[in-house]
């Protein structure tokens, strides 16, 4: 474990951040470019080693070919099964043969171009440039527009050819109309691919996995550009006026992306003006854009069992493919502070699965295909932050009317279903009796404060660990004050004043039970409240956050967490203390590396407490010293290697993103 700490090569010095570029082409009014790299071509149907753009909620994504035969976008990847299934390696692909007539010796330049608004490539030669953009018009439906440009001084005919082909298996090809229908043989989700119009008059050639089809030969003139627009729409059933928008958002292609351009503005505009003072630089609006952009790619439409929407936690990596409830209170958070209307159907989704009883499950999909709905475990309460978020930025009272009882109800069956010994401390637990899926209640699957747990039976489809979670019940206490909150805001005063006063009570047996005197710190502690479960994890910060800590507690928390050799590391306030026998940097999960949530917690807990100075610098770290986070191209990760900054686990995660985006905000 020493040599880690002694060989971290990425500690961070004021003069790093002094002489940081500032920004010069001022970035707050426009979009940034290839912030994620979306270049590849899946050599299989379960191809995850590249990432893939969509938007507005869409379950269908585009990458970029790397290919020199490929002039036609990646994909698409289809997400509304199997995890995640590519449909084939380009199911609309420019060939024109007349071009083999230049030299085989003949440069091609080729480029790449992503931003929040679509994908663009190109290539070019001396003779010719073939271009081709995409963007979302809809959940529903993609736009492409192909452009070849005649850079000679002479007129030329071109004799293009499109072809498709698709994987064996999960997917076949029939015609329909004016579309080239792809259908699932999974579930009910079917493609409707509507080609250019010159196609009309050609003899498309269709199989069950593959289409071609030769157009007539068309004359360009010299530096003229053709253009050939065609789209893609994919979901479980459209609508008449989805499918007559099409033909016009085909002919009105440049105003259509335009639109689209004009809103993602409108978004970084609004959320670089909440940035904190500190943050005003190029390389922080960048990282504000990726975040942006990763939740985007990882948002997906109200479909099937999932009535709203919502944020995948990562669509890149192949068991993400659904909601989880602590998932879905931390993006909404973020969302909040740009599209409160994506936030409250990301809270609604989850209470959307409410029981009678309150409780909320674990994770839900849209079908259950692949695995069930998880009513095993529930996760950590913070919907009520989520929700007391979105009324500060919109003023929708009436979002909170709906939302309040539902809140109150799940907060009630904490200590009706938890709290085993009624002493009003919660436990983490299970429905089904498991030891595993209490420690996924926890959120924290495999944390060291956990090795040694045992279950405590409290009644019939309810059981609690043996031991009683700081974490918890900081979050409990926490949600008392956001419903107070809300309580006041409906006029529910006599509620208000109830959950003031559990919070006045939950503060001091918090303060009591699970803080140590003898070395300054939050521990976990046995159901009795006699011994403590002595591991320093990210759990011992979370009463800073919720505003539990006294402030000479939180002073003594402060030493910990500054140290070099436990939570001061180079990307700092990882899950477990580095001096821990224990210590997995490395793979360790929660065992170890760093998630961006539990180190957002940290620092917000230290400014609440008034350590400024301490939280900016670790915030620094965590940003510069995570490699990829700033850097163009790679993607935000779902934790970190706290000493070397290695990103580990999924690439494209949406929690790790949206603790970012909240990190760069004013408070």
């Amino acid at each position: 474990m020493n040599k880690y700490l002694l060989t971290s090569l990425f500690l961070i010095t004021g003069a790093t951040f002094l002489n940081a570029q500032k920004n010069i082409d001022n970035p707050v009014d426009k979009e940034i470019n290839n912030t994620l790299d979306y270049r590849g071509i899946p050599g299989s149907i379960d191809d995850k080693s590249f990432l893939a753009f969509s938007d507005k909620g869409s379950w269908f994504s585009y990458s970029m070919p790397t290919a020199s035969n490929f002039n036609g976008f990646t994909g698409p990847l289809i997400m509304s099964q199997e995890n995640g299934a590519w449909l084939g390696s380009s199911l609309v692909n420019f060939q024109f043969k007349d071009l083999e007539k230049e030299s085989p010796n003949s440069e091609i330049e080729t480029s790449f171009k992503s931003t929040l608004s679509g994908l663009e490539f190109q290539k070019k030669t001396k003779n010719w440039l073939l271009s081709h953009r995409m963007f979302f018009t809809s959940a529903k439906t993609a736009m492409f527009q192909f452009q070849f440009k005649n850079l000679q001084d002479q007129s030329i005919t071109i004799k293009p050819m499109i072809e498709g082909k698709i994987f064996k298996g999960d997917f076949s090809l029939s015609k329909a109309m004016d579309f080239i229908k792809v259908e699932s043989k999974i579930n009910d989700f079917y493609g409707l691919l509507h080609l250019p119009n010159e196609i009309k008059n050609s003899t498309i050639n269709l199989l069950d996995t593959a289409y071609t089809a030769n157009l007539k030969p068309i004359k360009i003139g010299a530096g003229e550009a053709y253009n050939f627009t065609y789209s893609f729409s994919y979901a479980s059933e459209f609508n008449k006026n989805e499918l007559a928008a099409i033909t016009q958002l085909q002919e009105n292609f440049d105003a259509s992306y335009q639109k689209t351009k004009n809103q993602k503005l409108e978004t970084i505009k609004a959320i670089n003006s909440k940035i904190d003072n500190q943050w005003q630089d190029s390389t922080y609006y960048q990282l504000v854009q990726k975040s942006l952009l990763t939740l985007q790619n990882n948002w997906r439409s109200a479909s099937g069992g999932l009535k709203y929407d919502g944020f995948f936690p990562s669509y890149n990596y192949e068991w993400f493919y659904g909601f989880w409830a602590w998932d879905s209170w931390k993006h909404a958070v973020a969302v909040a502070h740009f599209d409160t209307d994506l936030a409250k159907q990301q809270v609604l989704a989850m209470y959307d699965y409410q029981t009678e009883n309150g409780f909320i499950p674990d994770c839900v999909y849209r079908d259950n295909l692949i695995e069930e709905n998880n009513y095993r475990n529930t996760k950590p309460p913070l919907s009520a932050w989520a929700a007391w978020t979105i009324f500060q930025q919109d003023g929708d009272r009436k979002f909170i009317e709906h939302i309040y009882p539902k809140i109150k109800k799940q907060h009630d069956w904490w200590y009706q279903f938890r709290d085993h010994d009624q002493d009003g401390l919660c436990e983490y637990g299970s429905t089904d009796g498991t030891l595993i899926a209490a420690k996924w209640e926890s959120g924290m699957d495999n944390a060291v404060r956990f090795d040694d747990t045992q279950l405590l039976s409290n009644q019939k489809n309810a059981f609690s660990m043996d031991q009683e979670s700081v974490d918890l019940n900081s979050y409990l206490f926490a949600e008392k004050l956001y419903l107070k909150k809300l309580a006041q805001l409906l006029n529910m005063h006599e509620e208000a004043n109830q959950f003031q006063k559990e919070a006045d009570i939950l503060k001091r047996q918090i303060r009591k039970q699970f803080y140590s005197e003898e070395d300054g710190w939050y521990y976990d502690t046995s159901i009795d409240g006699k011994s403590y479960v002595k591991i320093k994890g990210s759990e011992g910060w979370i009463p800073l956050w919720a505003g539990v800590a006294s402030k000479i507690q939180a002073k003594e928390l402060l030493k910990t967490i500054m140290h070099n050799k436990r939570f001061n590391t180079a990307v700092p306030l990882q899950t477990l203390d580095a001096s821990s026998e224990k210590f997995e940097p490395e793979g360790g999960y929660w065992r170890g590396p760093t998630w961006i949530d539990q180190s957002y917690f940290g620092v917000i807990g230290l400014k609440k407490y008034g350590f400024h100075k301490e939280a900016n610098l670790l915030t620094k770290k965590l940003i510069h010293n995570a490699k990829g986070v700033t850097k163009k191209g790679s993607s935000i990760r779902e934790n970190y290697n706290p000493l070397t900054g290695e990103g580990l686990e999924a690439h494209n995660f949406s929690w790790s993103a949206a603790h970012y985006l909240l990190l760069l905000l004013k408070e």
